[in-house]
């Protein structure tokens, strides 16, 4: 899976379309979370990730699926990932014609 551009951190679609739009500061919102103003402002600015909790929290108060938030999160990490490259040696594929005579010698045996 390859993505070309970065995507946008869930904090900052928090920010930008949730909190901004209907007025509500940090300190407001950790408290309607539930959280610590210091944890909703490192999400938000993004230096931290979305955690599970996070994500529950947001979709309760946004009446939205906690999965859409944790789903952002995601692509974003696997896109962090693959900047780096990494190093990788594929596995051998088996042929079906190879896998049926490893069955044929079972059998035999």
């Amino acid at each position: 899976m390859l993505i070309k551009r970065k995507p946008v951190h869930p904090g900052n679609l928090f920010k930008e379309e949730v909190l901004i739009p209907l007025g509500i500061t940090v300190t407001q919102a950790a408290s309607d979370l539930g959280v610590s103003r210091k944890a909703l402002s490192e999400f938000l600015n993004s230096h931290s990730s979305l955690s599970p909790e996070m994500a529950i929290r947001i979709g309760k108060a946004t009446k939205t699926s906690p999965e859409s938030w944790l789903n952002m999160q995601t692509k974003l990490d696997l896109w962090k990932v693959e900047q780096k490259n990494p190093e990788v040696v594929p596995f051998p594929v088996k042929t079906s014609n190879e896998s049926n005579k490893e069955k044929r010698k079972s059998v035999i045996i």
